[in-house]
């Protein structure tokens, strides 16, 4: 199952698609005895987008049988003991993918020639991800972090392991010949190696950074480097080689309070937009300002949810989940508009918007 959502897996996912692009989505549950009605909804939902796939006519046999077969492929990879709060299902003929997302979906089943894409997007956003670069002299992970854990990042060139003939940098650690082993140019090197790496990899997918290691680690890491002077310093050793635990358990208390620093900026920012008479509140009025890319910033208390209808006249009407017009997923819907239009999106801890419902923005204009 998928989790990280990079800005090239992104447009890679709203590629358009030989039709029928199918988008199963539903939600989970991480306890019980909430998540034994998991099994049973997921099956459902599976079958009702065959059913779906079946009665189009759109959709010739080959492909029905196709993406059927890449449904139960996509089904039969979930392991329920490990989702989150929602899972989503793609399935286009020859590809299907399967992400966990630790936000809330509704139950949907969506054929289209692109994949569905709003509820990643606005889970990511949520999420408030992360980069953690645990360095040592002969080994530098990089670690994607989220709402409540990390894991390994492989790829665009991480891990780095450097070898060296009579080279051992725990030993160097033991004997304390650390600060030597960091000014070695054949470390450095390799330092400068993994920022640049580091660089190519913020400037795709931008985000808050920590750095792990001894002291010498870091201090010659901020003389090589560029990409990893903004970082956040975290003078903790041995996490090159530690576990996704260990290193969550170590940032923890330092993403803790940049989260609490951002909500109370938020608050003031939206204090001082009052006063400015470019306040906007209430899922109606964000929902047009968003449409209009007038937003600046959007504040979301996280588990702000609401159903919606057209109401006509550009408004939009509060409405039953069960009706058949309803928009049940309209704050990922504003989400996603407003990251598209530039907008910097916050999710902030419930009750932190006061009388603003739940939703609150900055006007550009």
């Amino acid at each position: 199952m998928e989790h990280a959502l990079s800005t090239a897996t992104l447009s890679e996912l709203r590629r358009p698609r030989t039709y029928p692009a199918v988008s199963v989505l539903t939600p989970t549950h991480r306890r019980e005895p909430e998540n034994s009605q998991d099994p049973v909804r997921l099956r459902n939902v599976v079958a009702e987008a065959k059913k779906q796939l079946e009665a189009d006519p759109a959709v010739p046999r080959e492909r029905r049988v196709d993406v059927s077969r890449q449904l139960d492929q996509a089904l039969a990879e979930i392991d329920l003991a490990h989702v989150e709060d929602g899972l989503v299902i793609f399935a286009a003929p020859g590809e299907h993918q399967v992400w966990s997302l630790a936000r809330e979906v509704p139950e949907r089943v969506v054929l289209s020639d692109t994949f569905l894409t709003r509820n990643l997007v606005s889970a990511q956003a949520s999420e408030r991800p992360f980069w953690v670069l645990s360095v040592s002299a002969d080994h530098i992970t990089l670690w994607n972090g989220g709402v409540d854990r990390v894991s390994e990042h492989r790829g665009g060139g991480f891990p780095l392991t450097r070898s060296r003939e009579n080279f051992d940098a725990e030993r160097q650690e033991r004997i304390g010949d650390l600060p030597s082993t960091f000014r070695d140019e054949g470390t450095r090197h390799f330092l400068r190696e993994a920022d640049s790496a580091l660089g190519r990899l913020l400037h795709e997918d931008p985000r808050p950074l920590y750095v792990t290691g001894e002291t010498a680690a870091l201090s010659a890491l901020d003389d090589v480097g560029g990409a990893t002077r903004n970082a956040v310093h975290v003078p903790h050793g041995g996490l090159a080689h530690g576990t996704p635990d260990a290193v969550w358990q170590t940032v923890r208390p330092l993403v803790a309070e940049e989260a609490r620093k951002s909500t109370e900026a938020v608050a003031r920012e939206l204090e001082s937009a009052r006063g400015r008479r470019a306040f906007a509140a209430g899922v109606d009025e964000i929902w047009q300002s968003a449409r209009e890319g007038r937003l600046r910033l959007l504040a979301v208390e996280e588990n702000y949810r609401v159903t919606v209808r057209d109401g006509g006249g550009d408004h939009l009407m509060p409405a039953d989940s069960g009706d058949l017009d309803a928009r049940e997923d309209i704050v990922d819907e504003i989400v996603e508009q407003c990251l598209e239009t530039g907008a910097d999106v916050r999710f902030v801890p419930d009750g932190t918007l006061g009388g603003a419902d739940g939703i609150a923005g900055i006007l550009r204009y």
